[in-house]
């Protein structure tokens, strides 16, 4: 009874979205193993999967699955735990002495529940305002993908991308809101198609309710071509 009380209890961390902590949970010894020695170990796990559900893995259509499987794991959809392939956010000096907000709408997020390893699937838009530096419009992007590109909750990710820009610019003043569809919600448990999960995180000035108000409305401008 009381093995099930636990796992009856770390299902419903999973279930309500709770996230224990800002930084992503890895163990200290998360990078000894090389990215090849990672696939080596997760094509086995992905072997015992599929063969534990019944499937033929001599079949032509399943047996480059594991190894399909692990490299887009190590290589892909979870590349953002690899600190190497975090991006170099080159900043640079402010010359042109813009002073207003800059926003960097509609930034395509890809993702992965870390509850359900389901696809987390939406937008981030991201804005800050410069206190002497400014960042390359395509690091914005960049900084959304690699920590998207990992087991998430979309709360830690939210905040994961303001606490890394407001490092890069040396200011607080950041603002990240993420309108995103859950697909451990929309394809399995209640499976609601039509729900999306918005979270926000906003720091310095954006606090403030005018701020605040202009980022938001910026995000709701139809963008034409």
């Amino acid at each position: 009874m009381k093995i099930d009380n636990n796992i009856d209890n770390t299902d419903a961390i999973g279930d309500n979205h709770i996230s224990t902590n800002h930084d992503t949970p890895l163990r200290a010894d998360a990078f000894e193993l090389s990215d090849t020695d990672k696939i080596n170990s997760i094509k086995k796990d992905v072997t015992n999967i599929m063969q534990t559900l019944g499937l033929d893995l001599t079949d032509d259509s399943l047996k480059g699955t594991p190894n399909r499987v692990a490299k887009m794991f190590v290589n892909e959809i979870f590349g953002g735990l690899n600190p190497d392939k975090k991006p170099k956010a080159s900043t640079f000096d402010n010359k042109y002495q813009y002073g207003e907000m800059l926003v960097e709408k509609n930034i395509t997020v890809y993702s992965t529940c870390e509850h359900h390893l389901l696809p987390i699937v939406g937008r981030a838009h991201v804005a800050y305002i410069s206190n002497g530096t400014v960042v390359g419009l395509s690091k914005m992007n960049r900084i959304v993908d690699y920590y998207a590109k990992r087991p998430q909750v979309q709360e830690r990710l939210t905040i994961q991308i303001v606490k890394e820009l407001q490092k890069a610019l040396g200011t607080e003043d950041v603002a990240c809101v993420i309108d995103a569809k859950h697909l451990c919600v929309n394809s399995r448990g209640i499976r609601d198609i039509e729900s999306s999960t918005v979270t926000s995180e906003f720091g310095g000035q954006f606090k403030k309710k005018a701020t605040r108000r202009e980022f938001l409305d910026y995000i709701n401008l139809e963008t034409k071509f």
